[in-house]
């Protein structure tokens, strides 16, 4: 794997992995918060892989999921996961509070997907 796209993915597993601490913490708004960097940084991996070149400046997973070709049963996850990076940090963006907004049943289903797709992406990342 060329460097680029080792760095890309190490760091997002890392992500992930803290994820999986801070909802484990019950820091849920964190925990989705890291799924969101996981799975995009993961999909800049695969970017960088399949495109061979520079990825864009953006964070709009269903951008980069459709550029790198994931799997149409993805498409609505990204399509939730994408504004993960700003609603889970700034209340004014989450229309309230962060850390009351995001719980356990619903940062749980995240946590699972986020699984998945980085699964698929560590799947196409080792072809």
């Amino acid at each position: 794997m060329r460097k680029e796209i080792k760095i890309w993915w190490d760091q997002a597993k890392q992500d992930f992995d803290a994820a999986l601490y801070n909802f484990d913490g019950r820091r849920y708004y964190i925990a989705a918060f890291l799924c969101q960097q996981a799975v995009e940084k993961a999909l800049k991996a695969l970017f960088l892989k399949k495109k061979k070149g520079i990825f864009p400046q953006s964070h709009s997973l269903i951008y980069l999921g459709k550029e790198v070709k994931a799997p149409k049963e993805f498409l609505g996850f990204l399509r939730e996961l994408t504004p993960k990076f700003v609603d889970t940090r700034y209340p004014d963006a989450a229309l309230g509070i962060p850390a009351e907004i995001y719980g356990e049943e619903n940062v749980a289903e995240i946590i699972e997907q986020t699984k998945k797709i980085l699964k698929w992406i560590e799947n196409e990342l080792e072809k």
